[in-house]
């Protein structure tokens, strides 16, 4: 895996990625930023967000559930020295679907929580990770 950060003017910054995608960065007025795109630490967080719901969908699917969506909310604090790491993060996931069952859901946000995504089994080694997750019920 690679990616090429290159800097733009100010504080702000394009990663291009290995498969060739682009994203910004910005940093915050206060250090230079303008605010015009995520801060790098809020990436991260997305890309923890982002690879559980591709693991709980993947394995719901695999599983013959009738998932129709899925949701991550994800609330983190920091340590407030340097390095300013994540120290608690809350997983909170909504799980849309037909007749979806309540094991199958744990099951899917356990295996991906323990064995599947790499960027949240990365981050808990410096944040108290909890998960919660409730299923809505569409016809």
């Amino acid at each position: 895996m690679e990616c090429t950060i290159k800097w733009v003017d100010g504080m702000t910054f394009l990663a291009e990625t290995g498969t060739g995608h682009v994203v910004a960065m910005d940093g915050a007025p206060e250090a230079g930023g303008r605010n015009l795109a995520p801060r790098p630490m809020e990436l991260m967080l997305a890309g923890a967000g982002g690879c559980t719901a591709f693991d709980v969908v993947l394995i719901l699917k695999r599983g013959r559930q009738d998932v129709r969506n899925c949701e991550v909310k994800l609330s983190a604090e920091r340590a407030e020295s340097d390095p300013k790491v994540f120290t608690r993060i809350a997983f909170h996931y909504t799980v849309h679907g037909k007749g979806l069952k309540a094991d199958a859901v744990e099951r899917a946000i356990h295996l991906s929580a323990e064995k599947y995504c790499s960027a949240s089994i990365m981050l808990a080694k410096t944040a108290e990770i909890t998960h919660e997750w409730s299923i809505i019920e569409v016809e």
